[in-house]
């Protein structure tokens, strides 16, 4: 065999070893991280030949598809609350859970000039129609409700809200134009240092309780590698990166 036969034969059992070794990740990741969780997808699967299989949705209904045995192996949460719970409950792989960002709220129109910079469009009265999550399963819509309290504005748009089963279905009613302004997460209409469409108030942090977000390995993912090169990737530089660059704090 000659010299760049070997070298052929040399990198062809490279090559299917490491596919030998790459392996598919189940992960439920909260609807106000599927834009970041799919470009740090396309950067994992190139640095680690591993695949993410993802699902997006509300933390509480996760909580509870998880409870039911979906064969979910990582959980990316809205919140630390749930992740701890799971923990608590022994659904995960102890000592995993970390915090991979901090989230930050928006009051948004996908009108250009509606919302103002401090948000004064809230008090003025004018809409019809104000979107949040829903505060009982998305840490977002929670968010949102101790905003309207510490305003005191929860008496006044009693009537107005309309409430999605999430985060992404919150901004949806507002893209549509079904309510004329939301809150948000800053990562689904901000991307590198600016807000992409619309109009955006970037609600103070001191407003609402920290929107710290934990993942865990849950139970099922105990044996499987590519949850445990996650995790890891979650926590380095290139991932930060682009947590970053959607509006998030680490």
């Amino acid at each position: 065999m000659g010299h760049l036969s070997r070298l052929l034969a040399t990198l062809a059992a490279c090559s299917t070893a490491s596919l030998a070794l790459a392996q598919d990740v189940q992960v439920a990741v909260a609807a106000n991280f599927s834009a970041p969780i799919q470009a740090i997808a396309r950067d994992f699967e190139q640095d680690t030949g591993h695949r993410l299989l993802i699902a997006t949705g509300a933390t509480g209904q996760f909580y509870a598809q998880i409870k039911n045995g979906a064969p979910f192996e990582v959980f990316l949460a809205a919140d630390d609350t749930t992740p701890a719970k799971l923990e608590k409950e022994g659904d995960t792989v102890a000592g995993t859970r970390f915090t991979y960002a901090v989230g930050t709220l928006a009051l948004w129109s996908a009108k250009d000039g509606y919302v103002d910079a401090k948000g004064e469009v809230l008090k003025n009265n004018e809409y019809k129609h104000l979107s949040i999550a829903n505060p009982k399963a998305a840490p977002y819509g929670l968010a949102a409700t101790q905003v309207l309290e510490k305003l005191g504005l929860t008496a006044q748009v009693k009537g107005k809200l309309v409430e999605g089963q999430n985060i992404t279905q919150a901004q949806q009613f507002v893209s549509s134009g079904n309510a004329e302004l939301g809150f948000v997460a800053l990562s689904q209409v901000y991307k590198d240092g600016k807000v992409t469409g619309g109009s955006a108030w970037i609600v103070p942090a001191e407003l609402h309780d920290p929107i710290r977000q934990d993942a865990v390995i849950l139970a099922k993912g105990k044996d499987n590698a590519a949850a445990r090169a996650l995790v890891d990737y979650l926590k380095g530089d290139k991932a930060a990166a682009v947590i970053r660059s959607y509006g998030y704090e680490l």
